[in-house]
């Protein structure tokens, strides 16, 4: 069996947990939208992009409130994040035109959360040979598009009247 390493995200995961304070709700509590890189508030849930992306395009949809599982989660909120999430890989895919993406919660700091108390769900376009796994094996992330150029290329999908969007095909 082979093991990959990852120092970095346990320095991330490890200082995480001192910090009381939550980045989701300290990004709604600024009301700057661009400077927070929330990209869209609904009426449950709200986009934002991830300050530390895997891949261009990184993004979190997460509840306004602190809540740290689904069960905690009312059923209109749960709903509204995956209507959220087809909106945002309807942009995503029109905007980087990747092969794939993944999509995923990580429940709990052994799951691999660095925000445990909130409830997010991850979105990250994907392609094939994509630099993801340099963090692992190289401790360094390739990022193409700095945040600021991200969130303006996405932020039009978000703004009314919003585009509307239609099912694809990836890949």
């Amino acid at each position: 069996m082979d093991h990959l390493w990852s120092p970095w995200r346990y320095t991330y995961v490890s200082q995480a947990s001192k910090d009381s304070t939550c980045i989701f709700c300290e990004a709604l509590k600024r009301n700057d939208d661009r400077s927070s890189f929330i990209l869209y508030r609904g009426q449950h849930n709200f986009i934002i992009l991830n300050r530390y992306p895997y891949t261009t395009g990184h993004a979190m949809i997460a509840p306004y409130h602190h809540i740290a599982d689904l069960a905690q989660t009312r059923p209109e909120a749960l709903a509204e994040m995956m209507t959220l999430c087809q909106r945002l890989e309807h942009a995503l895919a029109e905007l980087y035109q990747p092969e794939g993406f993944n999509l995923g919660m990580n429940l709990g700091r052994c799951a691999g959360a660095g925000v445990t108390g909130h409830l997010h769900m991850h979105l990250l376009p994907r392609w094939s040979g994509d630099t993801s796994f340099m963090t692992t094996v190289a401790e360094t992330r390739i990022e193409p598009e700095i945040l600021d150029t991200t969130y303006d290329k996405l932020k039009p999908y978000f703004e009314p009247p919003s585009r509307p969007f239609s099912s694809h095909r990836v890949g």
